[in-house]
């Protein structure tokens, strides 16, 4: 259907969903459609195609033939098809189970129909341009793809929200990240490894950032001398996922869509949790938390970066241990404190990354300092004992910096097929 600008005077031959209906007197019009691309199709009363069209109901599908001719009255391309045949390849029922005033869950549990939106597939697109600027910038960058098991026999972070499953008799959970597979990439000299996979965590919140399924992106470097090294490089990754997938997106989409485009000739201010705290506090909101930030620390620390710097983005550094898993570097100049930080975007967390501890003893003490089990992270802990690069990483949430880019409230909305506490299906 996109090729139809050089097919004017010339018979074809598509397939399209009916977008439109219109009977008149002497007249029938239909609006096609093929994902992000509409046309008009015109047919005078009289001839065979005339009761075909009768019978047709919206969303339904169909097979054309007819020769497409200039319009200039034709919003849509300035053309339209004067129809020769018409086959009805799919008949739609009548009455939809959704409209536009559907409320959410209606619209989740028919989400085969709520995809079919112009703004939706754009979604999808967006999507797909995004992930194809990360990997170009990844394969440039000289990284290498891993794909790692999402079956494991431990935790790999919190064992809180875990999922387990039984495994042949035994039990096993589901990753809550790859984070022990990177750092076993480290550890085997693989460098640089980047991941793009479903994560599970078995969260029983129902905010509008939270899933129990999600897609993850994880990225592990070797030869780093702290966490600012893996700011860096998720900071110049950001941007040049931004700055290509905009140079991608027609401007006309940009505004459809509602994209605000973040700016990327600043850099990500870098605030340690002490100093954020302190910021918040001036505004006259105290949270409970002392060791993190929670949701709205996040959204007011969010704004005053962005009225000072004019930035989108905020890393948010120093975590300390008791906010942080056993994995993450102490600072040397304070124990207590981790080399760890948080990348918030627009008010949300996107990101926790860190420079890990990669020197087995002070691992091991680590892990008891958690009181976890030597025993059941032996494996993890070899990886350590046989020389091993400094090394760091991150994750990114895919869903939560799509919803933040495109304005979406949740989410729901932007992932394919939502998991959470309430939703298993479709």
């Amino acid at each position: 259907m996109a090729l139809l600008l050089q097919e004017k005077g010339n018979n074809v031959r598509f397939h399209g969903w009916v977008d439109k209906i219109r009977n008149l007197k002497y007249v029938q019009f239909l609006i096609v459609r093929q994902g992000d691309h509409a046309v008009q199709l015109v047919n005078e009363k009289g001839n065979k195609a005339e009761e075909i069209i009768n019978s047709l109901t919206l969303h339904s599908t169909i097979l054309i033939t007819g020769k497409v001719v200039d319009n200039p009255n034709v919003k849509l391309l300035g053309l339209e098809v004067q129809i020769g045949s018409i086959e009805i390849t799919s008949l739609a029922e009548r009455e939809l189970p959704i409209n536009d005033n559907s409320n959410h869950e209606t619209r989740m549990d028919w989400r085969f129909l709520d995809l079919r939106s112009r703004k939706n597939y754009w979604l999808f697109k967006i999507q797909t341009l995004l992930e194809r600027a990360l990997r170009n910038y990844w394969n440039t960058r000289g990284c290498v793809e891993i794909h790692s098991p999402k079956l494991m026999a431990t935790a790999s972070e919190s064992g809180a929200e875990l999922f387990q499953v039984d495994y042949f008799g035994d039990k096993a959970c589901l990753a809550q990240s790859p984070q022990f597979y990177k750092q076993m990439a480290m550890a085997a000299g693989l460098d640089r490894v980047f991941e793009v996979g479903p994560v599970f965590r078995a969260n029983p919140s129902f905010t509008s950032r939270h899933d129990t399924e999600f897609t993850s992106i994880d990225v592990e470097i070797s030869w780093i001398d702290s966490h600012a090294d893996v700011m860096d490089f998720e900071e110049e990754m950001i941007k040049y996922a931004i700055n290509t997938l905009m140079q991608e997106l027609p401007e006309s989409l940009k505004g459809f869509l509602g994209i605000s485009i973040p700016k990327t000739n600043i850099s990500f201010p870098r605030v340690t949790l002490i100093d954020a705290k302190e910021l918040v506090s001036k505004t006259g909101y105290k949270s409970q938390k002392t060791d993190d930030l929670d949701p709205r620390e996040e959204k007011v620390i969010s704004d005053i970066i962005k009225k000072e710097t004019g930035s989108d983005f905020v890393f948010i550094t120093d975590y300390p241990i008791t906010a942080r898993p056993f994995y993450h570097m102490r600072h040397e100049s304070m124990l207590t404190h981790t080399k760890s930080f948080d990348l918030l975007f627009r008010g949300v967390e996107i990101t926790t990354g860190a420079q890990r501890e990669h020197r087995y003893e002070k691992l091991k003490n680590q892990v008891l300092e958690k009181e976890l089990s030597i025993e059941e992270l032996k494996q993890y802990l070899d990886f350590f004992k046989y020389g091993c690069p400094p090394h760091g990483g991150f994750g990114f949430g895919l869903t939560r910096f799509l919803m933040k880019l495109l304005g979406y409230k949740n989410v729901r909305e932007v992932t394919f097929l939502y998991r959470g506490p309430n939703r298993l299906s479709p």
